[in-house]
């Protein structure tokens, strides 16, 4: 095996990512990924720099030309945290509301992600299991993908139309109804953030 090929291995170890997340995160595939930690392909330079850059890392100790494996200038990959159910009142990013970490991805720019469960978003491509990144903000363009509170707990990921006196959060999923919020009950909802990518296992 070559030390590139150790060393990517030992990259995507270190992240504890499996493949299908870790070629996410270096903006490739799972076949390369693949053939790259079984030294089944070659790797061009500019591949290299490419992937150093993005794991924070030095080209030179990724093709073991050097024991440094950082530069003095490389910023590593920022670890956001992956936010589960959310108890009434609690802080979003209180720790009994945390279930772990993930780097993340590069060019993706999130404060936090939620990890889906269910099914009530399929019709968007998001499925359960999937790792939702949110972008903080508390407002939205109308038929934006967000996550919501519904009266301050339990974060759900819907599509948000906005109506001159109306709120409706949107199911990509004709199983589920609309849940519509008039003026005089619009502070049950919380917009907490908008959803900016999605990562998803190979199926």
């Amino acid at each position: 095996m070559s030390a590139f090929s150790e060393r990517i291995k030992e990259i995507r170890e270190s992240l504890a990512m499996n493949k299908s997340q870790f070629a996410f995160f270096l903006g490739t595939n799972v076949a390369n990924i693949s053939r790259y930690e079984h030294a089944d392909m070659g790797v061009s330079l500019e591949a290299v720099e490419r992937i150093a850059k993005r794991a924070g890392v030095s080209p030179g100790w990724l093709l073991g030309w050097s024991d440094e494996k950082y530069p003095q200038d490389t910023c590593l990959p920022r670890r956001i945290p992956i936010v589960g159910v959310i108890a009434a009142g609690v802080p979003i990013f209180a720790q009994e509301n945390i279930e772990g970490y993930i780097c993340e991805p590069y060019n993706v720019h999130a404060e936090f992600c939620l990890k889906v469960k269910g099914d009530s978003m399929i019709g968007a491509r998001i499925l359960d299991g999937d790792i939702v990144y949110i972008k903080k903000q508390s407002t939205l363009q109308s038929g934006e993908i967000a996550a919501v509170l519904v009266d301050g707990d339990n974060a759900t990921l819907k599509r948000v139309f906005l109506g001159d006196d109306t709120i409706t959060l949107h199911a990509e999923n004709a199983n589920y109804p609309d849940l519509v919020f008039t003026r005089k009950d619009m502070r049950q909802i919380n917009i907490i953030g908008k959803a900016v990518a999605i990562q998803t296992e190979v199926r």
